[in-house]
């Protein structure tokens, strides 16, 4: 198992939206041999370091909440229709009452992701901390937002633009992924 961040940290799986380019809930999704996506995704953050991970619902939310880990919490993304933002804010604001100083992002269109990268990025863990893994350079998941940041990247995200312009902004630091895994979302069947 990797080695626990160095402050409390808390893993945030997305996992709201309609998925109309995947053809239906991305947080229905099986593998083949029948694993939820949200499952696999949860498991990665709790192996990663997460001490708790929190599960952002929206479109399929009662089946999807089936799916769904009972490690893990779950919130109802009331306005899951504008955006994936709301899945960001609902989130934050869900984590906001606990005590973790900083959160590990990922959408649940990330099943391949594996507890190393979780745990290499979370390393960098404190409360005005922002990392992002990289793939060959390229920005992508997971993401660790400092407890400091929560309340900006909140009130930055609309639409389906989450906290990649606020990340740009801040300088986030990017920390290479690519020799652990693909790094690779699915966005299609």
């Amino acid at each position: 198992m990797p080695a626990a961040p160095p402050v409390a940290v808390s893993g945030l799986v997305l996992a709201a939206g309609a998925g109309r380019r995947f053809g239906g809930p991305k947080a229905l999704a099986r593998t083949p041999a029948g694993t939820p996506w949200v499952a696999l995704t949860v498991r990665a953050l709790i192996e990663g370091g997460c001490r708790d991970v929190t599960v952002a619902l929206g479109a399929g939310v009662d089946e999807a909440a089936a799916l769904v880990p009972a490690e893990a919490s779950i919130v109802r993304v009331e306005d899951w229709k504008s955006g994936m933002a709301a899945s960001l804010r609902a989130g934050l604001a869900a984590l906001s009452s606990g005590s973790a100083l900083a959160a590990v992002v990922v959408p649940v269109d990330t099943p391949e992701l594996v507890p190393a990268a979780v745990a290499r990025v979370a390393r960098r863990a404190a409360p005005d901390a922002l990392a992002q893994a990289a793939y060959d350079g390229a920005p992508g998941h997971p993401v660790l937002l400092g407890r400091a940041h929560w309340a900006a990247v909140s009130s930055a995200a609309r639409g389906d633009v989450g906290a990649r312009p606020y990340l740009i902004a801040q300088g986030t630091t990017l920390v290479e992924c690519a020799d652990l895994w693909s790094g690779a979302d699915r966005d299609v069947r």
